[in-house]
């Protein structure tokens, strides 16, 4: 029983939950990163190099069975070893992106920890004693 003690109190802790909610965000933001890759820059890139695919690039490295389409993913199905260079491609360039993106967050975030820990201090309270001596000061003042 004391093992699922120490197991509740470690996922119940801050850290984990909030380790949990970075890798379900993290989850969602690598789809963005592969639609903008794929749907929008990867399209671009093939425009400028020629109408290039780069996901169907690829150099077949075993025999061909008779009657197999030559697209990746049928050459795949039919268990033909490929070398898919093509694919490579698009994940380095979704690693950029990503990476870019990162980089731009970290930034922006050390700036505004810069920016807080420039901004002035509130004065620091007087010690104890003054405030007594005040406020002595002001109940004799009253009288």
């Amino acid at each position: 029983m004391g093992m699922m003690k120490e197991f509740k109190e470690f996922a119940v802790k801050g850290n984990v939950i909030d380790l949990a909610v970075g890798v379900i965000i993290g989850a969602a933001f690598g789809k963005i990163v592969d639609s903008v890759v794929g749907d929008l820059i990867m399209p671009v890139i093939g425009a400028v190099v020629g109408k290039l695919d780069f996901s169907n690039l690829f150099v077949v490295m075993g025999p061909v069975p008779a009657g197999t389409v030559a697209t990746l993913d049928a050459l795949k199905k039919a268990g033909v070893p490929v070398f898919a260079y093509g694919n490579f491609i698009t994940v380095a360039v979704n690693f950029a992106i990503l990476a870019f993106i990162i980089f731009l967050m970290v930034k922006q975030i050390n700036k505004l920890k810069r920016n807080e820990e420039a901004a002035p201090a509130a004065p620091a309270a007087p010690p104890e004693e003054v405030v007594l001596l005040r406020e002595i000061r002001d109940s004799l003042n009253k009288k």
